[in-house]
């Protein structure tokens, strides 16, 4: 059975925003290496549109963003959407019945299915199917943004921290 899994990058006052700070090289390469273990992603709408970045490569890229988009491109995706027609290469839409297609996921796979988007994991997590969430704090405050709890916080019980790199703490928290 998987385990579904909610992780970001946050700031120190509890926001996302992937254009207002990046994970540096050690943090970068713990990303690949998840995203290269995962047994799959689910992605709200927003989130795989800025995700779709890594479909084609970019002569711009170095190595590590060349194997973050390997890995990437060769899982298997689900994209919640009722507004988008299509998806692109290794993706399912899924606009109907996101319990059981969830559920569903949950049961044939093995592994961890990453859940990417914090409206989408609110919804997963008002319906109690999020089994983890991983916040990876940055010493940084920006004061706005979008909340990684993108709604009331469930009670949660810590499980692990560990430093990544020089300045990120990854806290690891499931359902109390």
């Amino acid at each position: 059975m998987a385990k579904l899994v909610f992780g970001m990058n946050q700031s120190l006052d509890g926001y996302i925003d992937h254009m207002e700070f990046a994970p540096g090289p050690v943090l970068f390469r713990h990303f690949i290496e998840q995203v290269r273990g995962l047994a799959g992603s689910v992605y709200g709408r927003r989130m795989y549109e800025v995700m779709r970045v890594w479909d084609e490569d970019r002569p711009e890229w170095d190595a590590a963003f060349r194997d973050f988009a390997a890995a990437w491109r060769s899982q298997p995706k689900w994209v919640v959407s009722r507004s988008l027609k299509s998806v692109g290469p290794n993706a399912t839409l899924v606009a109907d019945d996101l319990v059981a297609v969830i559920r569903g996921l949950k049961a044939e796979l093995a592994g961890e299915i990453e859940v990417a988007g914090p409206d989408l994991a609110r919804s997963l997590t008002d319906l109690g199917l999020i089994d983890e969430y991983r916040l990876y704090l940055h010493p940084i405050v920006l004061g706005r943004g979008k909340p990684f709890f993108a709604g009331p916080r469930p009670p949660l019980r810590l499980v692990a921290s560990d430093r990544i790199g020089e300045d990120v703490i990854r806290l690891t928290y499931v359902p109390a």
